[in-house]
């Protein structure tokens, strides 16, 4: 397992949002981005969100969290990291809570095909959605939408970094870290913030942790996570049990107070190895400038193809001469 170096072993401070220093796409000029895509034409898309995770963390928790792990692969590996989605989608759960912000499903993965759409355009046809919050069921639509009206060759996957390491976000009984259940703005989430942003972490009392509420016997719905591979995924039902706004007022679900770096920092270790393995694997299975066989990976007339794939300043087509949708 890769050192990397996370707080408090490294820097508190250390977003790179509104630095020039080869890490986000849009502080770069078009220059430099042509430059680039021949080196390395790989893009990490943060997805996160705007939600209520209670007094002990930031509203846009689940987009720092994706943010900084793409900020530290892209130094790492050379690839790009686009400026995240700061608002997303929510199960019907979360509607009402104050401090979250909800995008409709249509809406959110309208804006998703545009960011791949612009993306391509410009040369970064090779793509990773990271996603840090829970609308990980809406995010694989929009990629195959995209797909299944563009019919261009592209390398683009969804990445929900909680899934890659599961065996870290359980609970004690079941092999992981914590004492309590991986769910929302909780002891884990909360642990995970700590290794990555520990600056926009609040302390918190023990008296506001709470316990996370269901009418079903265990053992039928999944947590935040699909951690444990129950049968039913969490977002796959409703009325098992309560919304937030009437369960969990504070805006957390569980024990956020119990959290600590130690906790979280072996498994977010982990998943930055596998997010640096991901864009190396993809880069040696396709080095830059390369891409899937145009007639094993769409329909289209591979003459149809070829201007678009010279890209609009290279004396070939713009993707959005495509009619679109079909």
């Amino acid at each position: 397992m890769t050192k990397w170096n996370l707080p408090p072993e490294y820097s508190k401070c250390r977003g790179h949002m509104d630095l020039p220093d080869g890490i986000y796409l849009q502080n770069m000029n078009i220059s430099e981005i042509r430059e680039r895509v021949k080196k390395n034409d790989v893009i990490i898309i943060p997805i996160g969100s705007t939600e209520n995770h209670g007094p002990a963390a930031c509203i846009g928790e689940d987009t720092f969290l994706v943010t900084r792990m793409a900020e530290i692969i892209a130094q790492k590996t050379g690839c790009t990291v686009a400026q995240p989605t700061w608002y997303g989608s929510h199960p019907y759960h979360h509607v009402g809570m104050p401090g979250t912000i909800i995008v409709p499903e249509e809406t959110f993965k309208g804006l998703l095909r545009a960011i791949m759409a612009g993306c391509w355009n410009m040369g970064f046809r090779k793509m990773i959605l990271l996603n840090g919050h829970g609308h990980e069921y809406v995010i694989p639509s929009a990629i195959h939408e995209w797909a299944k009206n563009y019919q261009l060759p592209a390398v683009i996957c969804n990445v929900n970094w909680y899934h890659a390491i599961p065996e870290y976000c359980k609970d004690k009984e079941h092999g992981g870290p914590f004492e309590t259940p991986f769910v929302h703005a909780d002891e884990a989430e909360t642990s995970f913030s700590m290794t990555l942003f520990p600056e926009m972490i609040r302390k918190i009392d023990s008296s506001e942790d709470n316990e996370v509420v269901g009418w079903m016997p265990d053992g039928h719905v999944d947590k935040a996570g699909n951690i444990y591979q129950k049968p039913i995924r969490w977002y796959g039902q409703i009325g098992f049990g309560p919304i937030e706004l009437a369960a969990y007022p504070e805006g957390h679900v569980g024990c956020p107070s119990k959290a600590t770096f130690e906790k979280g920092e072996p498994g977010m270790e982990a998943f930055l190895d596998y997010l640096e393995k991901l864009v190396v694997d993809i880069l040696k299975t396709f080095p830059p400038g390369k891409l899937p066989p145009t007639d094993q990976i769409t329909q289209r007339d591979p003459k149809e193809i070829e201007p678009y794939l010279k890209g609009p300043l290279n004396g070939g087509k713009s993707i959005y001469e495509l009619r679109y949708p079909p």
